[in-house]
């Protein structure tokens, strides 16, 4: 029997210690939006994987979640960073190809988006090309903002670091990569996806 869904992340993960299964619950609210990150972070191949290792780590650590928080989603965007963290090659592997093709794959995913593409895939090649060179935790900082959507104090407690070391991380990541998509700031670049997703 699956837990209740309007319960907060931390009652859920609070009750899965006496009731494994209310475990589940979590992941049906947030695999799907992680799942998208991570791919567009190491691509459609690993993405399975690493949210499935992601929601392992959790689990086993279930008991150590701090309940004061009520939401988890920074608690699994770090533990999801530290698997990323495993793939580093494979994450600059994939920007540099999409710097040079233009293809994103979860873009790609949906298939009705001929023309709008042909304009933004120049940006995204852009983009790619600058996420490639960024240092890997200036990367984690401006990506964990951007496509997770997750505040500088989230962040931060993602992460373990204080918030001041996100806030200048951050902005030596958006001046490297404003610079190579031409002055737009690269927290601001909206997908596709996204657009349809807040429409």
């Amino acid at each position: 029997m699956r837990a209740d869904v309007s319960l907060e992340d931390a009652t859920l993960i609070q009750r899965s210690r006496r009731d494994p299964d209310a475990f589940a619950a979590l992941f049906d609210r947030h695999a799907p939006a992680l799942h998208r990150y991570v791919t567009r972070r190491l691509g459609d191949s690993l993405a399975d994987d690493v949210v499935a290792e992601t929601f392992l780590a959790a689990f086993k650590r279930r008991d150590r979640y701090d309940v004061s928080h009520p939401d988890a989603r920074p608690w699994l965007y770090g533990i999801a960073a530290n698997v990323i963290g495993k793939h580093r090659r494979t994450e600059v592997r994939f920007y540099l190809a999409l710097a040079r093709t233009g293809l994103d794959e979860v873009a790609e995913s949906y298939a009705d988006r001929v023309e709008a593409r042909v304009s933004a895939s120049a940006a995204q090649r852009d983009l790619a090309g600058a996420l490639a060179v960024l240092s890997p935790e200036d990367r984690e900082v401006l990506l964990l903002i951007a496509w997770a959507d997750l505040s500088y104090e989230e962040v931060a407690l993602a992460l373990g670091i204080p918030i001041g070391t996100v806030r200048s991380r951050l902005h030596r990541a958006r001046k490297k990569t404003r610079a190579a998509l031409g002055g737009v700031d690269p927290s601001a670049v909206v997908t596709d996806e996204e657009e349809t997703e807040r429409g």
